[in-house]
């Protein structure tokens, strides 16, 4: 009886061993390339209706697994461009910068299919802000330049080949400003976007 509970321990551990040594033999470093499209959500306190544009944008992330199941993502883009508009009429532009880093847990780490969740922190900096001349003129705008705010995604790697996956990512993003008037603070304009992306990863 003893021999059999100790040869289904060992073989338990011997099967444990063996997938992490699989899952390690992929390397701790996922690097991704995605197109992103950003859904904002446009919710204004100010009564302006104030409004930026929905756009698809190129994004890279770099992840580092701290074992098989728990990793960390960096999401990295370049400055992006929105047209700016109050009540539907374009009033200037802006752009932003949207770092965000989340840590995730993988359900199934050495599956074909590899499916994720995650929380993070993003950090947004608002840069490029102009307004229309009579806008300037008649309203002194300005907005608050840094944004801190948590993000929560859902996603999975499809495996294609060796160390080469299809992403499909879903992340909502807390991403707002204070709006002022002349140094007044009339409101707050929160982006919140609802980001859907799609891309290839390279696991090494």
């Amino acid at each position: 009886m003893m021999g059999k509970i100790a040869s289904t321990f060992a073989a338990v551990a011997l099967a444990a061993a063996s997938f992490a040594a699989q899952a390690q033999a992929e390397g701790p470093w996922l690097v991704r390339a995605r197109v992103v499209n950003i859904d904002s959500a446009n919710k204004d306190t100010t009564g302006l209706g104030l409004t930026i544009n929905n756009k698809a944008i190129p994004e890279v992330d770099i992840s580092y697994f701290f074992s098989p199941n728990i990793a960390a993502e960096l999401i990295l883009t370049y400055p992006q461009k929105h047209t700016l508009k109050a009540g539907g009429a374009e009033i200037g532009s802006l752009k932003h910068l949207p770092p965000t880093l989340s840590l995730q847990y993988h359900f199934a780490p050495a599956a074909s299919f590899r499916p994720y969740v995650g929380v993070g922190l993003n950090y947004t900096n608002f840069s490029s802000v102009k307004f229309a001349p009579a806008v300037e003129t008649a309203l002194h705008p300005s907005i608050k330049h840094n944004s801190f705010g948590l993000s929560a995604q859902i996603g999975a790697d499809i495996e294609l080949s060796k160390n080469l996956y299809l992403n499909v990512d879903v992340k909502k993003v807390q991403i707002g400003t204070k709006v002022y008037s002349s140094g007044t603070e009339v409101g707050k304009f929160k982006v919140d976007p609802l980001l859907v992306g799609v891309g290839l990863g390279m696991r090494f």
